[in-house]
């Protein structure tokens, strides 16, 4: 069944390379960028399944040999080392036949938000904020606030940002659910430990195309912006609150000074929160198979615990732990999604199997 997946791949891309030499696919631009793209996407399949074959041409070649008793030792060395390298290419081609998730490649909207705790929740959301906000810049990544709601204090009620960059969404997409953190506040004497938790909620970054939203189902009301920014704050109505009717769904927008700029910002995030509820029906409908992959947009699962006295981070859903708590808050955040996507690769391989 493997191989005659990999079989087919390989007889479509060699179709798609004989098609792009058409004349009339070529002078039909929209039909000849659906085939460039489709072989492009084939290439690495094909390539890796071409070295497959060739390690078993190898090996039937090298097993002929073990008759000779002068080649034998050398015959077996290389079965050795082809077997090694077929076992290898399998992994590989394994991994490269799951679907791919076509939102991978989308920007994001992170949303962050103290949970209970007070104000330590806050500080916590905070530090979630500055954590994330630090990985994108090591990723080369593009960050603009869309709202915030901060304490005055360093912490965050809430948090909303748009992160733009190549693969934002399949680098961070196991980021939603309910993070909590296990430390001395500043403010305790007696010197306790006390947990106190924030959500985090990861929105692909979508379309009009992706998703309509019609313009009379919308409401727009401008207001005043509270907390610091300057004159304009207190004279200007900049701020932005948006109103999905159907939905009921309700966005505002702040952060800029133009009530332009904060509408346009409150539409994109408008989009991603009424794409994610429509995600959240058909996530439902494959609940069943779900339960046994890594959770992702699922705002009410509890996924991590930061604690501070012992330097640990731990994911629960894959009992991932590292003691370096300090270099994650950090942005180093690597490790850890690598170990995230390694886990639910190995989950949708074992359900398509």
């Amino acid at each position: 069944m493997f191989l005659d997946k990999l079989a087919n791949v390989e007889k479509r891309f060699i179709e798609l390379e004989s098609s792009l030499g058409n004349p009339d696919i070529i002078n039909d631009r929209e039909l000849f960028s659906n085939y460039a793209k489709e072989l492009s996407s084939l290439r690495e399949i094909v390539e890796k399944y071409r070295e497959y074959k060739l390690a078993e041409k190898g090996i039937t070649e090298a097993a002929a040999l073990l008759k000779d008793e002068g080649m034998r030792e050398m015959a077996e060395e290389e079965i050795k080392r082809l077997e090694k390298k077929k076992q290898t290419l399998v992994s590989e081609l394994e991994i490269l036949l799951i679907p791919k998730d076509p939102l991978d490649d989308k920007n994001i909207i992170l949303e962050v938000r103290a949970g209970t705790g007070g104000e330590e929740a806050a500080l916590f959301a905070g530090e979630l904020l500055r954590m994330y906000l630090r990985y994108a810049e090591r990723k080369g990544w593009k960050t603009e606030i869309i709202d915030a709601n901060d304490t005055g204090l360093g912490g965050y009620k809430e948090a909303i940002v748009n992160i733009l960059g190549k693969g934002a969404y399949s680098r961070l997409k196991f980021e939603s659910g309910i993070h909590r953190v296990q430390r001395v506040p500043k403010t305790e004497s007696s010197g306790r430990v006390h947990t106190s938790a924030a959500s985090v909620a990861v929105l692909p970054e979508v379309e009009d195309v992706d998703i309509h939203i019609d313009e009379k189902d919308v409401t727009f009301e401008a207001f005043r912006a509270g907390g610091a920014g300057g004159q304009n704050v207190n004279k200007v109505s900049s701020a932005v609150r948006v109103v999905h009717l159907p939905t009921g769904t309700v966005v505002e927008c702040r952060e800029e000074r133009s009530q332009l700029q904060n509408r346009v910002k409150a539409m994109k995030l408008l989009r991603s929160r009424i794409y994610e509820v429509e995600e959240e029906k058909r996530r439902k409908d494959r609940e069943s198979s779900r339960r046994v992959m890594v959770g992702s947009g699922d705002r009410s699962e509890k996924i991590r615990t930061y604690n501070f006295p012992q330097n640990r981070l731990t994911d629960h859903r894959i009992g991932f732990t590292v003691h370096q708590l300090d270099q994650v808050l950090d942005g180093n955040l690597d490790e850890l999604i690598d170990a995230l996507s390694t886990a639910d690769r190995a989950a949708k391989l074992a359900n398509a199997s």
